[in-house]
């Protein structure tokens, strides 16, 4: 199923967040990982994504670091304290806003 894209963008930034609160990944890896868990609903292109993990990282909410795989150096992304904060914050008001909508759609004229 095709999503519109407008809904998946707002979200881009908390789902890699979380992913990555869980263990450090590079790029691609972060594309398969939510692709997989969501039934492709969640396809992060590497022209978004990249942008999206510098901005993050200028912000202070990850940090990172190469690591040879393979003969081959790959970028790892971590997330910090202050990137564990923020991800706090946006599933609070992810949750927040998912309980309003619930409640507008759930009603009943």
């Amino acid at each position: 199923m095709k999503v519109n894209k407008n809904m998946v963008s707002g979200n881009s930034a908390m789902l890699v967040l979380k992913l990555l609160s869980e263990k450090d990944m590079y790029g691609y890896e972060m594309i398969d990982t939510l692709a997989k868990r969501s039934n492709n609903i969640f396809e992060l292109k590497v022209g978004a994504l990249y942008p999206m993990l510098h901005g993050m990282e200028q912000s202070g909410y990850l940090e990172c670091y190469n690591q040879e795989v393979n003969g081959k150096l790959r970028k790892y992304y971590r997330i910090t304290p202050n990137g564990k904060k923020y991800l706090e914050r946006m599933i609070e008001e992810w949750n927040a806003y998912r309980n309003a909508l619930n409640d507008v759609l759930c009603q009943t004229v």
